[in-house]
């Protein structure tokens, strides 16, 4: 099974409604929460978007050239269900993912993202949102996807869910934890710490970009955060 099958696959089982990221952008003073399920959706959206449209098989790289944000969470979920292997190197990429204005030399495609709170699109030629709205909200894999197939840089999918697995159980990450998290999303760590990490233990991130640190103390009370995972 692909990394987005193993990791998500108990998470539906025992609650699609529960949230799963919520995000607060300081920058833009915004929050948004979404549940199990939406994510699942997105992440079909962005499999099938893939699949169909752009001929990603399993091992083709992808490039993730985004901040921590739950519109990534949705592509990397995406990518890794369809079995990419997801890099940060547009080189030699059949896609890449990059926010608008940003360049990404040598894809074979540039999907643009754009990162607007409520899922907006940004008019962009390859607009990311508006090119996967119209897909499936499930995916459905024409064939298993090995093991040891390539997910994350030069790991294989069973190396980064044991990865993530054992992180989670580093930091003590299980189905009650609500994680405060500034960390940003690079390859590999930030990836496996403040995010698959979270969902290899079944928690819930709480996810803040351009993080205010004077707004943290009152965000751990109001969003009832057990860990912090503050860089």
């Amino acid at each position: 099974m692909t990394v987005t099958e193993t990791l998500l696959t108990p998470l539906f089982a025992t609650g699609p409604g529960r949230p799963l990221i919520t995000h607060y952008d300081d920058a833009a003073d915004t929050r948004v929460e979404l549940s199990r399920a939406t994510i699942g959706n997105w992440a079909a959206k962005t499999a099938n978007w893939l699949r169909d449209e752009l001929d990603v098989e399993p091992g083709d790289p992808v490039a993730v050239l985004l901040p921590a944000h739950w519109q990534t969470a949705g592509v990397l979920l995406g990518a890794w269900w369809c079995g990419a292997a997801v890099t940060d190197d547009p080189a030699g990429a059949k896609v890449a993912f990059a926010p608008p204005g940003a360049t990404a030399a040598g894809a074979g495609v540039t999907a643009t993202v754009s990162l607007h709170p409520m899922g907006m699109g940004c008019g962009a030629e390859v607009d990311y949102v508006d090119e996967v709205r119209v897909f499936g909200d499930e995916f459905m894999p024409w064939s298993p996807v090995p093991g040891s197939t390539p997910a994350l840089g030069k790991s294989t999918v069973d190396e980064v869910v044991a990865e993530a697995r054992q992180r989670a159980a580093t930091l003590g990450i299980t189905a009650d934890t609500r994680v405060l998290s500034t960390v940003e999303w690079t390859q590999p760590d930030g990836l496996l710490n403040s995010f698959l990490a979270v969902l290899a233990g079944g928690g819930a991130l709480v996810q803040c970009s351009n993080a205010d640190p004077d707004r943290l103390p009152a965000r751990r009370t109001t969003e009832h955060t057990t860990l912090d995972l503050v860089g």
